[in-house]
């Protein structure tokens, strides 16, 4: 999609800080974090909602790699995962370390 923020971000057009990548999804921070390490994942590919990626399973691989990689950078107990969807036209997934 042409003025979709997060296909702008995975495409580099617009900077993010960049958490994880590799070449079918990206994990950023995200600029309106509800804790320290608050990171979003997505799929470079534009979806709508998580559930339309076509691999989803590989998908939630990845974010499972991100989510530990979360825990194991902020000594967290856990790591909060979200997929809300309303708030960018993008499938992610909001994951947020906790103490």
């Amino acid at each position: 999609m042409e003025n979709c923020i997060f296909c702008k971000i995975a495409s580099g057009e617009i900077p993010s800080t960049k958490v994880w990548e590799d070449e079918n999804y990206l994990a950023f921070l995200n600029i309106h974090p509800e804790a320290e390490g608050h990171t979003l994942v997505i799929p470079k590919k534009h979806y709508r909602w998580v559930w339309d990626i076509e691999d989803y399973a590989g998908f939630m691989q990845k974010v499972r790699e991100v989510a530990l990689l979360l825990k194991d950078k902020f000594n967290s107990k856990m790591v909060v995962m979200k997929a809300v969807g309303v708030d960018v036209p993008h499938a992610h997934i909001h994951l947020i370390p906790q103490a």
